[in-house]
């Protein structure tokens, strides 16, 4: 029996039994604003599934597991043969079929697929973050297939499958498929066309044997990888199945896994090719505009990513407060918790309006849309992934010391939040790609600025930082070392349109005067005290 100093008051219940997708109104209202009115009944109550699903103490428990327990390498079986396979924890293959059931790669053939598979993407997300990398490669790899239409005919059935079969064996013979990728090696990293893999053609046509070594290879227990090797006419996309065929392992070593940060739960490997077949993707030559469009979607699920750890870390911070007390009343009703509690708040629903609205323009597929994105998943990958990592900071510190608890989930959340911005091309990478947006697609730059257009006289502030931007623009001395800068801009400014047109007043009220009208802080919780900041706190509770 416990002695009566061991009796526990005052600590708030765990986050459980609660439905993750109708108690987060920002996303919630984000697709009921981007869907065909005649979906919205069967995509409410799919995610509304999914929402419930993710908050159970099941599936939660399911991703502590799997973070616990990462995987493992076996390179050789019991009698020495090579088998170069990864071993996970039960937990990591039940989180993987739900992903996969739930249709998170199955976006390209539905009605508003993007939409509802990146709502369900930013719920999975907040379970477990690690089993959305093969979740995503799996997604993306569509559309790099489809300029090949006899490859695509063949594997998009098997990706777009919402049946999760994890056993190696040629992929004509499961009902399911995932992939991964590998493109970075030791001597390039994100510069892909320094890449020294070589692909040497065969007799049969189309198909050729790869030699090298990838420093990273996503998700390395998948059914099939694209990958970019030097062919004899310039680095090309290639295919390398798993398994050939014949039943037999195509050569591909795994020489050891990442010991990494945080994504634990998930395996990312260095691999060598050895004689090992591929297929050919596309042209010779143009293996980087065959990968874009993949490299395109799973930068969209950068955001999507960051977008659900920031809405976990709010979640579970507002949820601590309302039921914590400290100096004589709930911490969520101190006015200085209060103003940290919504400027996490107004992060969060600025980064998940941004992304719903990405997800939306793949929907359309229309060339406007199309020129859109261009320039703004880059912009958006550049900011939503680099708050992600002081939000889930703040975040944890609002429970105290107990978010410095590997019990909490706080720090798992923390660890896992850098990674965004780091995958598919650091800040760099993707300030640099919205400068050649700028100057080399016009039409980009059109699309954006009608876009955020759209919102122009509804807010003096908006409309303020739409002149500053247009000034920025005009001014291309210097540009690259502005990159960051402008990049910044374009997100923040695209940010506050959709807020201004979409979000409650009081939240874009908050959104405009701290991140365009500048009167905000460097850190979370200096928003203007004269705002509504109790409804802002409200609007993101989440209902357990």
């Amino acid at each position: 029996m416990a002695g009566s100093t061991h009796t526990v008051t005052n600590q708030p219940p765990p986050l459980v039994g609660y439905d993750s997708y109708t108690s987060d109104r920002a996303l919630s209202e984000a697709v009921e604003r981007h869907l065909d009115p005649e979906l919205l009944d069967e995509v409410r109550g799919e995610l509304a599934a999914l929402g419930k699903t993710c908050g159970s103490a099941q599936v939660q428990e399911w991703g502590v597991l799997a973070n616990e327990n990462p995987p493992t390498l076996r390179t050789h079986d019991r009698y020495g043969h090579r088998v170069d396979e990864v071993d996970f924890h039960p937990s990591w293959h039940r989180l993987l079929g739900k992903g996969v059931a739930a249709g998170l790669t199955a976006a390209w053939g539905r009605p508003g697929g993007h939409v509802r598979r990146a709502a369900a993407f930013l719920l999975w997300t907040q379970v477990e973050a690690g089993n959305g990398c093969p979740l995503s490669m799996t997604h993306a790899a569509v559309p790099a297939l489809r300029t090949d239409p006899g490859l695509a005919a063949e594997w998009e059935p098997r990706l777009t499958s919402l049946i999760y079969d994890r056993e190696l064996r040629p992929a004509g013979q499961k009902a399911g498929s995932l992939f991964g990728m590998g493109m970075t090696e030791k001597q390039g990293g994100s510069d892909v066309r320094a890449n020294a893999t070589a692909a040497t053609p065969l007799a049969e046509a189309g198909t050729y044997t790869l030699r090298g070594h990838k420093w990273f290879c996503s998700a390395p227990m998948s059914d099939g990888f694209l990958v970019l090797a030097q062919a004899p006419d310039g680095l090309t996309c290639f295919l390398v199945p798993r398994v050939l065929d014949d039943g037999s392992r195509n050569t591909f070593l795994i020489q050891r896994l990442k010991d990494k940060l945080g994504n634990r739960s998930n395996a990312s490997a260095e691999v060598e090719f050895d004689g090992t077949w591929a297929r050919r993707v596309g042209e010779e030559g143009r293996g980087v505009r065959t990968i874009i469009e993949m490299v395109a979607a799973t930068r969209l699920d950068c955001v999507l990513g960051s977008a659900g750890l920031m809405r976990q870390a709010v979640a579970q911070a507002v949820h601590h407060c309302t039921h914590r007390e400290a100096f004589g009343g709930k911490l969520v009703d101190k006015p200085l918790m209060r103003n940290v509690l919504a400027d996490l708040a107004v992060e969060s629903e600025a980064a998940t309006t941004l992304a719903l609205r990405l997800a939306a323009a793949y929907d359309d597929g229309g060339e406007q849309e199309r020129a859109l994105l261009r320039i703004a998943v880059p912009a958006a990958k550049y900011w939503v992934t680099k708050r992600c990592t002081p939000l889930t900071v703040e975040a944890s510190e609002c429970l105290g010391g107990n978010g410095y608890v590997e019990e909490s989930g706080m720090p798992r959340l923390v660890r896992e939040s850098p990674l965004n911005s780091v995958w598919e091309g650091a800040g760099n990478v993707q300030a640099l790609d919205v400068l050649r947006a700028l100057q080399r697609e016009p039409a980009a730059l059109n699309a954006y600025l009608q876009e955020i257009g759209r919102a122009r006289g509804a807010d003096h502030r908006l409309d303020a930082a739409i002149k500053n931007l247009l000034t920025e623009l005009a001014d291309l001395e210097n540009i690259e070392s502005r990159a960051r800068r402008l990049t910044e801009r374009l997100a923040l400014v695209l940010q506050g349109s959709l807020l201004v047109r979409f979000a409650p007043p009081e939240v874009a009220d908050a959104f405009c005067a701290s991140r365009l009208g500048g009167d905000g802080g460097m850190a979370f919780g200096a928003l203007p005290h004269t705002l509504d900041l109790a409804s802002i706190v409200d609007r993101a509770r989440p209902l357990a």
